[in-house]
């Protein structure tokens, strides 16, 4: 069996939830290539899933910010709720789930790095919201979305605001201009793969790899953020 899904417990355990109903889980991990590859019934994957997920996720996400921001207006406060929930952010939170390696893909998005492609991860870790919503009801799809996304809320407002953040870095502390080079683009059209390295003049700060040049150059700016934020402090 492609992945752990023979094996969950583990999964459950760092959720901090157990399901009553093993299935709903199981759907969560199944991308659409699995199901389609293995002849499953239709809308056995996790698209639908995701859907409700995606819903509950920008409720609760919405309530945390109008809490914690009193003080962001609603423009502020509807580009800051965008930035926690956007593919890069949610793909981010999944790192420390090990998400990728429960996944039941397809042999072609396997073999093509699926594990590891942001947008199936943030669509699973919807997908995972909407299982525990229906399994366990609100209070406990809030309780894991504020465990695993709404935490270490200023690294991830870093994270996925980072071309402008790295800006701001650069030029209060820099006399050289920043820029991003392309150093490649490899790959069919449907699934490109975009490398990035982020330079103060001609001095290398960050490198990034995405799946589009936007978000390599996000990747490298972050990438540079971690290595100057840093230097600048001292």
């Amino acid at each position: 069996m492609v992945g752990k899904m023979s094996n969950t417990d583990k999964l459950q355990e760092m959720i901090g939830y157990r399901f009553r109903n093993g299935e709903l889980l199981c759907q969560a991990l199944t991308h659409s290539s699995y199901a389609n590859e293995k002849h499953k019934k239709k809308h056995s994957d996790n698209e639908r899933l995701e859907f409700l997920g995606d819903a509950v996720l920008e409720l609760i996400t919405s309530e945390f910010l109008y809490r914690n921001y009193p003080n962001l207006p609603e423009g502020d406060l509807t580009k800051f709720r965008a930035g926690l929930v956007c593919e890069p952010t949610l793909a981010y939170c999944t790192k420390e789930l090990e998400l990728g390696e429960y996944l039941l893909l397809g042999k072609g998005e396997n073999l093509t790095g699926g594990r590891d492609r942001k947008s199936i991860l943030s669509d699973a870790l919807e997908a995972v919201i909407g299982a525990i919503y229906l399994d366990g009801g609100f209070d406990e799809a809030k309780a894991f979305i504020h465990r695993f996304i709404l935490t270490d809320i200023e690294h991830k407002r870093m994270f996925f605001d980072s071309k402008t953040s790295l800006q701001e870095v650069v030029q209060g502390s820099y006399t050289e201009e920043l820029h991003y080079v392309l150093l490649s683009a490899d790959g069919p059209d449907h699934d490109k793969s975009f490398s990035v390295e982020a330079r103060i003049g001609d001095r290398v700060i960050g490198h990034g790899v995405g799946h589009s040049k936007k978000a390599a150059e996000q990747e490298a700016a972050y990438q540079a953020l971690l290595k100057l934020k840093p230097q600048t402090k001292k």
